[in-house]
């Protein structure tokens, strides 16, 4: 009976983390696009900043939407609906013929993409104890992994043999993959619908937000999203304008940060399981600052220089959202996580779009194509990633047993 329990939530585990791989890779796939996109469509970088931005305004609002429902349909159903959209608007960005179209499409991604991954977060809250969910959360996370050790290097590989648009063609491929085995594997969840009809459809949203507990956990979901995605859209810029790093080695970047994480997701979610989320979770965002500072600092560097630091970049500030989610999650109360995780990703998608958005008026491209004022972008990072390190005592953890490392305070 346990060896069928495990394999089910492994197998469980595994789906999501594909879906949740087809969505991030068609995020991160804008970003070392970058060079190429801004050459290719003649943008400036405030352009190129608003074309990353309006996939995560457009998945904030669509959150925002969505905590008005999620919680009213069976989540396997649900989930699979928006998975069909996301994959019909990333058709539309590889068929777009220009900058508005792209941006334009670009939004309907964000908006479908944006309401994957809270109901993916919902599932996991749902299906996995407290005991166990960081280190699911590990497993879910390593889909961040997967696709910068391989989506993103046979994406960038793919835009450089045939076009800038053949990535979005592929992650469609995977759409329609991960959706026959989303529909064979993944259980029927409806142990969440009342039978008690709720009075409008609001009113789930309304009690998530009368509780200040889920406000607190909002708060520090935005403070690490943003200390985040101020520094990661212009990295590749970064490297190729100022640090000279050739576009065709890029992908070494994606390819050995990824190849990192994906030994050190599940091993920073055990230890966060083992010795307390909120713990290892301090840890790992003060150890942080160091490669975020290096990456936003340094003028100059060889290949191998660039690449420690950004592995340990990707190793970092991913790690830190690790412990953070099952903190996050845990602070919801369970009859209303799924609203709760929608509006949390419309806060986080609002914090991306913020970052990536002050980031681009805060940098500038002179005329040679250097970047200037990325070490003042890093400046913000650190500030917000401080800020999130002092709130994150302020989660009330529902779920967390007297006998875990992480206790719900009084």
């Amino acid at each position: 009976m346990n060896v069928k329990v495990a394999y089910s939530e492994r197998a469980l585990l595994l789906t999501l983390a594909g879906i949740q791989f087809s969505h991030i890779l068609d995020f991160m796939i804008m970003m070392p696009l970058g060079p190429l996109l801004m050459r290719e469509l003649g943008i400036s970088t405030h352009e190129f900043g608003l074309l990353v931005a309006s996939y995560s305004f457009s998945a904030a609002l669509s959150g925002l939407l969505a905590a008005t429902f999620v919680d009213r349909f069976e989540r396997k159903r649900l989930l699979l609906v928006m998975f069909v959209l996301f994959g019909v608007a990333t058709l539309a960005c590889g068929l777009a013929p220009g900058y508005a179209t792209l941006m334009v499409a670009r939004g309907l991604a964000g908006a479908f993409g944006g309401v994957l991954g809270a109901l993916i977060q919902t599932i996991v809250g749902d299906t996995i104890p407290f005991a166990r969910r960081a280190k699911a959360s590990g497993v879910v996370s390593a889909a961040f992994s997967f696709s910068t050790v391989a989506g993103v290097p046979l994406s960038l590989w793919l835009a450089s043999h045939f076009q800038w648009r053949a990535p979005f063609f592929f992650i469609v491929i995977l759409v329609i993959f991960f959706m026959v085995v989303a529909w064979r594997v993944l259980p029927e969840l409806r142990h969440h619908l009342s039978q008690e009809k709720l009075a409008h459809p609001f009113s789930a949203m309304f009690a998530v937000l009368r509780d200040a507990n889920h406000w607190h956990a909002m708060v520090l979901s935005a403070l690490i999203i943003f200390s985040g995605f101020t520094v990661i859209p212009y990295i590749t810029v970064y490297a190729v304008n100022n640090i000279a790093i050739s576009q065709h080695d890029i992908a070494y970047i994606y390819l050995v940060g990824g190849a990192a994480t994906l030994f050190t997701a599940r091993l920073i979610g055990h230890w966060a399981d083992v010795s307390g989320k909120v713990k290892i979770y301090r840890w790992v965002a003060l150890a942080s600052m160091i490669p975020l500072l290096a990456v936003t600092q340094i003028q100059s560097a060889s290949l191998a220089v660039w690449l420690v630091c950004t592995t340990l970049f990707f190793v970092l500030i991913s790690g830190r959202f690790i412990p953070a989610m099952a903190i996050i999650s845990s602070a919801a109360q369970p009859k209303l996580r799924g609203t709760f995780m929608s509006l949390n990703a419309t806060v986080q998608s609002l914090a991306m779009g913020l970052a990536a958005t002050l980031s681009g008026f805060i940098i500038t491209q002179q005329s040679d194509g250097r970047i200037t004022g990325y070490e003042n972008v890093g400046y913000v990072a650190i500030a917000a990633n401080l800020l999130a390190i002092w709130y994150v005592s302020r989660i009330v953890m529902h779920d967390a047993h007297p006998n875990l490392p992480d206790v719900a305070p009084k």
